[in-house]
């Protein structure tokens, strides 16, 4: 099997974070764009380079897995560490490892520290555990690579803890633009199901009490699947096995073939293999189906197991979004969970990286009433967010104004250039949470940018960098931007430096009064791409989220 682009750039920049001294280093890649395939050809090269590999996990399966999988990517056997299994005295150069069995002091004490060149670790978000960390420092010069679907902010600000680096992440959004996953329609159901007595554990709701909560529901939730997603092939997360077993019950009731399996089930194997050949058509799970299982043909997924925790509602929703034969899109049905004191996971979180965003968007799909193409979903929100960014901003120049001040807020500028990865920044590695330098706030101010509301040296860092691009590529400048829509000009974040300098120009012969018959919010320059070679790349990252609007 040929690797598709993505995976080979990413192959590339997993060595080249290794190489600068970034020891520790992430990839992240949604379910079903072949993250096994990226780490198995990884380990390839490094036993290729005379290196040993240990391949890490949590769980039997995912093992069994990557050792089947290298061996189909790359023709290698990999030994196994796991109970009684040891890879002590074999050749083989890759060994597929149990952390469980690892971490144990004496099976450790076994190895050398150097036993190992080169960690990977699938399902990373679990890395920070005592178990992997305690397997980690003892092989503490090693290189490590965290493999993850996508993690929320939460999570990356948690990984970037132990890894120095994200090497490289393709996000679901774009799996989907180039046609390696399927596309998500989103349908809210209107039944509203009360969380308010539901306790926390470990940093998500309780299943149990989550449990407790859901039961008086399930006849309806079930006859809104018959409405929905009679002739689809579905997946039902749920939290705990009894109300997973009573679901099944239920759905059986209503006409459905449905099954069920849980951690407990001796037939476990049979009945997923009965589900994909056909011989059901609703599996019910309690959570044991987030990690390690495929069938493609899953075009609808139901999560009865409502979460905060991004990186878990990503899993479950993975489950569907494999491409197969005339499948078109997978259906995910969301409820409207009813919580005072924690936000949920919606589909939304799924490729909104903007909270704003997100939670506009979930309005937005509720209010629909029918399933939505949720990346058309994603553009709505964002055109909904930035026009109401507008109206808060026009009433914060209004004050801008009163007050003279002589240099551009920061926020002025991000909505003027349309940067939301400006806008939506948030520090994830050590060094970007830092407050920003003298160096940094010097430089800022010497832009023409207002440095008090940056509050981070990443985000310092991004903008400065932008700065530069667009001085390169012959675009406005902050002082430009805050000049012209002081005047009542739009955008003018998106004009080259030379429009803007003519706008200028005539403003100042005509005794610094518009001049007559322009009016600035309607006014758009002549288009004119700036003659620097670099223009295209920056440019098109700024215009993009306008170009969604238009």
């Amino acid at each position: 099997m040929d690797a598709r682009p993505y995976q080979l750039e990413a192959e590339r920049a997993i060595f080249n974070e290794w190489a600068s001294g970034n020891n520790r280093t992430l990839l992240v890649l949604p379910t079903g764009t072949g993250k096994t395939v990226v780490f198995a050809n990884v380990a390839k090269q490094c036993v290729q380079n005379g290196e040993r590999v240990l391949v890490l996990a949590h769980r039997g399966e995912l093992l069994e897995q990557a050792a089947d999988k290298i061996l189909k990517f790359t023709g290698l056997m990999c030994a196994t560490e796991k109970a009684e299994e040891s890879c002590l005295g074999s050749w083989y150069r890759i060994t597929v490892g149990s952390v469980q069995s690892l971490q144990r002091e004496k099976r450790l004490e076994q190895f050398d520290s150097d036993y190992f060149d080169a960690i990977i670790i699938d399902e990373a978000h679990h890395c920070l555990s005592d178990g992997y960390q305690r397997v980690l420092e003892h092989f503490g010069d090693a290189h490590v690579l965290g493999v993850t679907a996508t993690p929320d902010r939460g999570d990356m600000r948690n990984l970037g803890t132990y890894f120095d680096s994200l090497a490289y992440e393709y996000t679901l959004p774009q799996a989907i633009k180039d046609g390696y996953l399927a596309p998500i329609k989103a349908l809210t159901i209107p039944l509203n199901l009360d969380l308010t007595g539901v306790a926390m554990q470990n940093g998500d709701f309780k299943a149990a009490d989550i449990d407790n909560a859901l039961d008086p529901y399930l006849y309806q939730i079930a006859d809104e699947m018959i409405k929905n997603c009679r002739e689809r092939k579905t997946v039902v997360f749920l939290p705990l096995i009894k109300t997973s077993q009573k679901f099944r019950d239920i759905l059986n009731e209503r006409g459905f073939k449905a099954a069920e399996v849980n951690g407990g089930s001796q037939d476990r194997a049979e009945i997923i293999e009965a589900f994909e050949r056909g011989e059901y058509n609703v599996l019910c799970n309690s959570m044991l189906l987030t990690e390690g299982w495929d069938c493609p043909a899953v075009d609808c997924v139901i999560v009865l197991r409502p979460t905060k925790v991004r990186s878990l509602y990503s899993q479950m929703v993975g489950r569907g979004t494999r491409l197969a034969p005339g499948k078109k899109d997978l259906l995910l049905l969301d409820f409207l969970w009813h919580t005072e004191r924690h936000e949920l996971c919606h589909p939304a979180h799924l490729i909104c990286e903007n909270e704003e965003v997100a939670k506009k968007m979930t309005e937005n799909i509720e209010a629909a009433g029918c399933p939505v193409d949720i990346e058309a979903a994603e553009q709505q929100a964002e055109s909904d967010v930035v026009a109401q960014r507008e109206e808060a901003l026009a009433a914060q120049l209004k004050e801008m104004r009163k007050r003279k001040r002589k240099l551009v807020d920061p926020l002025q500028y991000e909505m003027s250039i349309s940067a939301q990865d400006l806008s939506s920044y948030v520090p994830v590695f050590g060094y970007q949470m830092l407050p920003p330098s003298k160096e940094q706030i010097d430089a800022l101010e010497k832009w023409g940018i207002l440095p008090d509301n940056i509050d981070n040296a990443g985000k310092a860092k991004l903008l400065l960098d932008r700065l530069s691009k667009r001085r390169e590529e012959g675009l406005t400048t902050p002082k430009q931007i805050r000049f012209l829509e002081s005047r009542g000009f739009l955008h003018v974040g998106e004009w080259s430096f030379e429009a803007a300098t003519k706008m200028i120009n005539r403003i100042a012969a005509n005794d610094w009064r518009v001049p007559r018959g322009i009016v600035p919010k309607d006014y758009k320059p002549e288009a004119k791409r700036p003659e620097n070679s670099r223009f295209s790349a920056c440019r098109r990252m700024e215009l993009r989220g306008r170009n969604k609007n238009d």
